[in-house]
């Protein structure tokens, strides 16, 4: 417990004090997020706002985690070293997306198939490590082995691993198009992990999970970070996270799951960001085949601005959003324990 305490406190420190050098050093620069002309035409006033925030916050991760390792003595894990490195290098993609569109001085930096690629050589390398040198075995599951696994062998889980490491990247990256909305919501993720990591921990025999204690310190430690992040970036936003912190935030929190065997109740632990992606699939699809428009504008907080509601208010309601379905998914846990216990399985 000290261990997590102390890992969540210098995240956070770390984080609220570097936010306000990268945003200095921008703006001394002249350097600023670069917005979307086809967007609200509310974010234009945004332009020029300092970015890649979320160079802050991989920065206060991985210095907190490996602080209190060596301070403490809580022993590394494959697991954690793993999610550590999917995140990093998830970020570095995010980060050569968004100094291209700063060189650029546009809203478009990598090319999709440039990015996309990149995301899939990240995401492969870690399934592959993930199932052969962590050790996760090729079972799709849902809160635990032995709670609704799906055999799908060794070749479709190191598919299966890569869709879920390239989909939470993108998801996430697709919900940050409002101040605070990306960070908010994944704290409530990252909160929950926590929660659900140390009571793994102290129920390893029955999730068959045996360095719950270090995952439940990372999953802490990112809720430091980006906590101390959103200091800074609160409406109206004094700095934004860029790609370099939305795709390291998506891909850790889907490493989480997987090294935690939470496969499938990662769709609700990461709800909102479900939600946000489904609107874009559903307003192109609707598009492409229908010739109409669902939404005003995806993704759906896009919507919800341009039916005029003000950002503040998106923001708080699509937080609820994301609060109700992290606790559903915390009650469906703790459910499926009990459950566990009164059958003895």
């Amino acid at each position: 417990m000290i261990a997590i305490l102390a890992s969540a406190g210098l995240a956070l420190l770390f984080s609220i004090f570097l936010v306000p050098w990268l945003i200095d050093r921008q703006t001394s620069i002249g350097v600023g997020q670069q917005i979307r002309e086809d967007g609200p035409s509310r974010h234009l006033v945004k332009a020029g706002t300092p970015t890649m925030g979320g160079v802050g916050i991989i920065i206060a991760l991985v210095i907190s985690y490996f602080a209190v390792h060596l301070g403490l003595g809580v022993d590394l894990s494959r697991g954690g070293l793993l999610v550590v490195g999917v995140t990093v290098f998830s970020g570095v993609v995010g980060l050569v997306d968004d100094l291209i569109k700063i060189g650029n001085r546009r809203s478009l930096g990598l090319t999709k198939s440039a990015k996309f690629a990149s995301q899939l050589v990240v995401a492969g390398v870690f399934a592959v490590l993930a199932h052969y040198w962590a050790r996760v075995p090729s079972m799709i599951t849902f809160v635990r082995f032995g709670s609704l696994d799906i055999h799908v062998g060794t070749v479709g889980w190191l598919v299966f691993a890569v869709v879920v490491i390239v989909g939470s990247s993108n998801a996430v990256n697709l919900t940050d198009g409002l101040d605070g909305l990306a960070g908010g919501a994944s704290l409530f993720a990252f909160a929950a992990l926590t929660l659900i990591s140390y009571w793994i921990f102290r129920h390893a025999a029955l999730y068959r999970v045996y360095d719950g204690l270090d995952l439940a310190v990372l999953s802490i430690t990112f809720v430091g970070a980006i906590t101390g992040f959103l200091w800074w970036n609160a409406p109206p936003a004094k700095i934004f996270m860029g790609d370099v912190g939305s795709l390291s935030i998506g891909a850790g929190l889907g490493a989480l799951a997987l090294v935690l065997h939470l496969d499938l109740l990662l769709l609700l632990l990461g709800g909102l960001f479900v939600l946000e992606t489904l609107s874009v699939i559903v307003q192109v699809f609707s598009f492409r085949v229908f010739h109409r428009r669902v939404l005003k504008m995806a993704p759906v907080h896009h919507h919800f601005e341009l039916k005029g509601w003000p950002e503040t208010t998106v923001l708080i309601r699509l937080w609820i959003v994301a609060g109700v379905v992290t606790a559903i998914a915390i009650g469906a846990f703790y459910a499926d324990f009990l459950a566990a216990g009164a059958t003895g399985r």
